[in-house]
């Protein structure tokens, strides 16, 4: 994973994690464990994975202990099979305790992400289709959930409602119809980086296309009408330059017709609403 990555532009976001999880403080740790205690934690991965977030999980108990020693083995992007140390952390006993839920919890959130992500990206291989997210994100987490798509290979879509127009169902039907909505859309252009409307049948596609948006989202279309789609798109006027977007029903059982279907873009809400964490466990011991 070469893409440069900050933890610690999420500090606050992190601070905020940790208050919620700590309250008014860890009174478990804080009568057990004596404050001068060190110890060593060694993060072990359970099952096979695709890490994401290791700096994230680091950032955690730097927050907590500045000073605390971390030896990292593995990094974003990388496959660790059962049994993996991609990291240890050395410490306060009682900083290792006190952050070790919500550390693990990010790192296992994210990784279930970019193992996901990477399991769409290989079903597609050698189609030219490329997997997109969508904004289905956990609120307060989409930046580091949408960053956990790129370590698995994935592209971005819209980080947010500002960045392009994406003119969905509930749109035209408040906007009066296809052709007024992108009419409408078109009178807004240079505002955003695209322009991009859904159709769900073959009479809005064709109403789209006689205003040549950027790109052309199919959604809830089974493959062989994506393909009769694409064909129909390729056939017009300019259509070389709109970009064929499949959504809706999509998984990793067949994500790969529809990446055959021609489309270029293929975007699967489940990479963040329904991604299982990973197995991961943080084991410390006394130094």
């Amino acid at each position: 994973m070469s893409e440069t990555f900050d933890p610690a532009d999420y500090r606050d976001l992190l601070r905020e994690f940790l208050k919620e999880d700590m309250g008014a403080g860890d009174i478990t740790t804080g009568t057990l464990v004596p404050a001068d205690r060190r110890a060593r934690g060694e993060l072990i991965a359970k099952a096979p994975l695709v890490l994401a977030g290791i700096d994230v999980f680091l950032e955690v108990f730097r927050l907590l202990e500045p000073g605390v020693v971390a030896e990292i083995a593995r990094k974003d992007g990388d496959e660790l099979g059962v049994g993996a140390i991609p990291a240890r952390v050395s410490g306060s006993a009682r900083t290792l305790l006190t952050g070790e839920r919500v550390a693990l919890n990010l790192l296992q959130r994210l990784s279930g992400v970019a193992t996901l992500t990477r399991r769409f990206v290989r079903a597609v291989a050698g189609t030219g289709a490329q997997i997109l997210d969508t904004r289905k994100t956990t609120p307060g987490l989409r930046a580091l959930e949408k960053y956990a798509v790129r370590v698995g290979g994935g592209r971005n879509h819209r980080k947010d409602l500002a960045e392009a127009v994406l003119i969905k169902e509930n749109h035209i039907r408040l906007a009066g119809g296809v052709s007024a909505a992108l009419a409408a859309a078109q009178r807004a252009e240079g505002q955003a980086k695209w322009i991009e409307i859904e159709v769900t049948n073959f009479d809005e596609l064709r109403d789209a296309l006689a205003h040549a948006p950027d790109v052309i989202l199919l959604d809830n279309m089974i493959p062989a009408q994506v393909r009769q789609a694409v064909e129909q798109v390729h056939g017009g006027d300019g259509a070389g330059e709109i970009r064929i977007e499949a959504s809706g029903g999509i998984t990793l059982a067949n994500v790969r017709e529809f990446a055959e279907a021609g489309v270029d873009w293929i975007s699967v809400g489940a990479l963040t609403h329904s991604a299982p964490a990973v197995d991961l466990s943080f084991e410390i011991e006394p130094a």
